[in-house]
């Protein structure tokens, strides 16, 4: 729940271990992985089918036969992992050979401890070490992942030949592509200033990679102080002060570090700016006195000292800041200031943020909706969520056949936006078609497939974050037939997560039974129906929070199916009676979902029946919607006020869930359900404060 699983492929624990029912038990079994005494003749596993058509048969796939894994060789496995997780190298040294006799995991140990001493800089990149586990890994997910280490070693220690002679790695981190980009320039193919800024993200590769930009005059100081603008409206302090020493000498980083410690005061002590840098310090210091408590009044000052000395289109970026932070603080006044922002260049996450602020205005201009929409670049533009709302703006002028087309671009997209479409359109909101029925041949396939394979035997030892990689880079180049003979693989193996993940990876058919996957037997949907709540609300919101993994664990420390954190289970408990409730029965599934329906049920009451509201107050804590809500100066239509919460991974939650549901109750019930029917209208009303956790 409170700030649920915003990526799943970095939960630890394991997937959802339910006990198998019989008919999951008729589908269908993976070749068994048998603990046992060392042979001499283990068997390989089986290799992977290539990619298949969807025009051609189904493939024929022998069974296999078990995987005879040595006990003492996958103890050693564990074993090392331990090491890896506390860093106990000499350990980790010492285990990797004997885990080698592992024919499913074997080469674990061994990439965990040559990635260690390829990281080590004072040591010397062992070239023929890496050479030789890429002949015995080849085709293999740590294959691809050594190549990645490789390259960064031998870039980091200044041997850029041998980094730009690494085999390529089909997708490489922004890590590696800086790494890639720095290793060719620094040979002697100039990198271009395009380059830089594209595959630019903060990490330590990167950071290099920008460092020698600078010092080699590949970005022009237009370029990198708008890099420093881009990281300082991110409101990551650090990287920003790590960029600002990429932009100014010694000198200007003295200024800076003062008028980043008190802005205001740091205005007040200056005159008029004279040189380039001095102006771009004071257009810094006037952003960041949108962060005061009193904006209109750090407005006026702006406007009465400084205006008049700074040039328009640095005056026009500050507005946009204010804006921003406006918008973010659900301030009305966002609108006044990003209208003074005029067409200065912003980040897409600053536009965006125009275009919420003028949704949520009162009475809505539509043709400043639509103006600020142009405004963005095509490729943003052309997103669904903007698609839409400019197709809402041109209705409201009066364009009904253009907005028309916007809706069409659109209304076959599955999700929240698509449904919204749809429903403009006039059409009964309706599921895809259902894809033939998979033959049995494809999921043979995806059981005999090594990658998935070791995933699973990584899912079933609770190591989801190498587990998860692994299963999808076994899904490359996977026909649609094959993605679903693995997604139903996952199904057998109750790792719903990556049912639901393999299967929105198809392109030609969408299979709802596995996207919108209903595990448990009915149980979860008996819990709801106890206290009357819509099970396809609670089951869209299940698919969200945590994919069904029975034991997903937050960041911030939220357990089980309904994401519950330790507070809200104990306070739960104690209000329905729950005697005897203990924190370590939180991922209990009967527990979980008893303390979840109800809690849900709870915010519901508290957010006045609306499903929209009690969604984002189950993500975000309950007084955060009514806070929200209070600042509205009239109702406005539930898909704007989910548009406009002001959290990123709530208002895609809100989005999520509820577009869920919907999905999920024409599942369940084979009649149409209406996404606007959900969202309702929201008013204004005072923030009370609640007593929900």
């Amino acid at each position: 729940m409170a700030w649920g699983l915003a990526a799943l492929l970095g939960l630890s624990g394991c997937a959802g271990a339910q006990a198998p029912t019989a008919a999951e038990q008729q589908a269908g079994e993976a070749p068994r992985v048998v603990l046992a005494a060392p042979a001499s003749d283990s068997p390989a596993p089986a290799p992977a089918a290539p990619a298949a058509p969807e025009t051609l048969p189904p493939p024929v796939v022998p069974a296999p036969a078990p995987v005879v894994v040595p006990p003492a060789a996958r103890q050693a496995v564990v074993d090392a992992y331990e090491a890896f997780q506390k860093r106990r190298w000499a350990d980790l040294d010492r285990l990797a050979p004997l885990a080698a006799a592992d024919p499913v995991l074997g080469l674990y140990p061994r990439y965990w401890a040559l990635r260690n001493r390829l990281q080590d800089r004072a040591r010397p990149v062992p070239d023929a070490e890496v050479r030789q586990f890429l002949a015995d890994a080849a085709g293999t997910y740590l294959d691809e992942r050594i190549r990645a280490d490789w390259i960064l070693a031998a870039t980091r220690s200044g041997d850029y030949a041998q980094a730009l002679r690494v085999p390529a790695v089909a997708e490489p981190s922004a890590a590696v592509r800086c790494a890639l980009l720095l290793a060719r320039h620094q040979s002697g193919k100039r990198a271009r200033a395009a380059e830089v800024l594209d595959v630019f993200q903060p990490n330590a590769d990167c950071w290099d990679l920008l460092d020698q930009a600078a010092a080699d005059h590949i970005l022009s100081r237009k370029e990198l102080n708008g890099l420093l603008r881009d990281t300082l409206e991110s409101g990551k302090q650090g990287e920003a002060d790590r960029m600002a020493g990429v932009v100014f000498d010694d000198a200007a980083m003295v200024q800076y570090a003062a008028l980043m410690k008190n802005p205001r005061k740091w205005l007040e002590s200056r005159g008029q700016p004279r040189a380039a840098v001095d102006f771009e310090l004071a257009a810094i210091a006037l952003s960041r006195l949108a962060r005061s408590d009193d904006r209109s009044e750090a407005a006026r000052f702006i406007q009465e000292r400084w205006a008049g000395w700074m040039p328009k289109a640095d005056l026009q970026w500050v507005w946009g800041q204010f804006g921003l932070v406006a918008a973010l603080n659900v301030d009305p006044e966002a609108v006044r200031w990003y209208r003074q922002s005029g067409f200065v260049p912003m980040t897409d996450y600053n536009h965006a943020w125009e275009v919420r602020a003028e949704l949520r205005a009162a009475p809505i201009d539509w043709d400043r909706v639509a103006t600020a929409i142009r405004k963005m670049s095509g490729r943003q533009a052309d997103e669904p969520v903007w698609r839409y709302w400019y197709g809402r703006a041109l209705a409201a002028q009066g364009n009904a056949v253009a907005a028309r087309q916007y809706y069409e671009s659109i209304a076959a997209e599955q999700g929240f936006y698509g449904l919204l479409a749809a429903e403009e359109l006039g059409r009964t909101p309706a599921l895809p078609p259902q894809p033939a029925p998979l033959d049995p041949a494809w999921t043979a396939q995806a059981r005999a497939n090594p990658g998935l394979r070791r995933a699973v035997a990584l899912f079933d030892l609770g190591w989801r974050r190498e587990a998860v990689p692994e299963w999808n880079f076994a899904l490359r180049g996977m026909s649609d037939a094959q993605l679903r003979g693995a997604a139903e693989f996952a199904r057998e193996q109750h790792i719903y997560d990556r049912v639901v993940n393999t299967s929105l990876l198809t392109r030609g058919v969408a299979d709802f039974s596995q996207r919108f996957i209903a595990p448990f037997e009915g149980q979860v949907a008996a819990k709801a129906r106890l206290i009357d709540l819509d099970p396809a609300w609670v089951y869209g919101l299940i698919r969200q929070e945590s994919r069904f993994i029975t034991d997903a664990r937050s960041r911030v420390g939220a357990s089980g199916l309904m994401q519950l954190m330790p507070a809200t289970a104990r306070h739960v408990a104690r209000k329905i009676g729950m005697k005897d409730f203990k924190p370590s029965q939180v991922n209990d599934f009967d527990t979980n979902t008893i303390l979840g329906t109800n809690y849900l049920n709870m915010v519901l009451r508290d957010l006045s029946g609306s499903e929209l509201l009690a969604t984002a107050g189950y993500n975000a804590g309950p007084g955060r919607p009514k806070r929200w809500r209070a600042q509205l100066q009239a109702p406005v239509e539930g898909a704007i006020f989910a548009e406009t919460i002001p959290f990123t991974e709530t208002r895609l939650y809100v989005k999520n869930v509820l577009s869920n549901a919907v999905y999920y109750a024409m599942l369940f019930s084979g009649q149409p359900d209406s996404l606007k029917a959900r969202l309702g209208t929201v008013g204004p009303m005072d923030g009370t404060r609640t007593a929900r956790p």
